[in-house]
């Protein structure tokens, strides 16, 4: 164990409106075994005791399921370290006299809040377009009501896994929302339970991310290689693939009378 002496350029904006720069702060004495969070925390305390702005940065969990703790950590969403949140990045990745840069997630959907703050309610809004599947309510299904095979069970489970965090789109050089949408639309889309709705919700949800101004995706896959839950793209293809579909049904039938999509 030894500690680290750093020097910080971080992003500083005072509100959504004012005009934002990198403030230069020293950070002496850093634990190598401290998460870069706690890091922050050190930095923050020291400012205070000092009379200064602490930094004002997102945080939950802090430990990799919230999605919160977003950063971009020497131009790298979340930073250096692959399929890691910031809360997770620990400072035994980097090494005295290192200058880190930190700052937002940067994309009109996610506006600046307070410096390292960004407003991602674009992402809940999309979620209430069709993230959601409509059941009965009372007495519970049996266990065994809807059989659903072992390869389509695993492909849910990997999309649910999506945190929600935003990478994907500060990764992104058109801020496009594809990976997200792809994995929380792709999740119900696939199991027997989302069917009814599938129509509704992959136009809808599709809908709603062209409305929140995201980018669009070009394949280029930097939302994969961000990702700290490591969401495939194949959930892209597959929300193209379902959005066609559920496009011409709608067109043919209607949206009110459209069910399924077909597929």
């Amino acid at each position: 164990m030894s500690n680290l002496n750093l020097q910080l350029k971080v992003w500083r904006q005072s509100s959504a409106n004012a005009k934002g720069t990198f403030q230069e702060i020293e950070a002496r004495d850093i634990p190598d075994h401290a998460s870069f969070l706690e890091m922050m925390d050190i930095v923050n305390e020291r400012m205070i005791a000092k009379g200064e702005e602490p930094v004002a940065f997102d945080h939950d969990c802090r430990e990799g399921i919230c999605g919160m703790c977003s950063m971009v950590i020497n131009g790298v969403p979340h930073g250096p370290e692959k399929a890691t949140t910031t809360c997770q990045l620990h400072m035994r990745k980097f090494k005295t006299g290192d200058t880190i840069w930190v700052e937002p997630f940067r994309a009109r959907a996610f506006p600046v809040v307070k410096d390292l703050v960004v407003d991602r309610s674009a992402f809940d809004r999309i979620q209430q377009a069709g993230g959601f599947v409509t059941v009965r309510t009372g007495a519970p299904q049996d266990a065994n009501a809807l059989p659903i095979g072992k390869d389509v069970a695993d492909a849910a489970m990997d999309a649910a896994a999506c945190i929600g965090c935003g990478a994907c789109v500060a990764a992104c050089k058109n801020a496009s929302a594809m990976l997200f949408v792809g994995a929380k639309a792709g999740q119900l889309n696939s199991l027997p339970q989302g069917q009814p709705e599938k129509t509704r919700r992959t136009l809808g949800m599709v809908r709603q991310m062209d409305k929140e101004g995201f980018g669009n995706c070009t394949n280029q896959y930097e939302c994969e290689a961000s990702c700290p839950k490591e969401i495939k793209r194949s959930w892209i293809g597959k929300l193209n693939r379902d959005y066609a579909v559920s496009a011409a049904v709608e067109a043919v039938v209607g949206l009110g009378n459209a069910s399924s999509g077909g597929e």
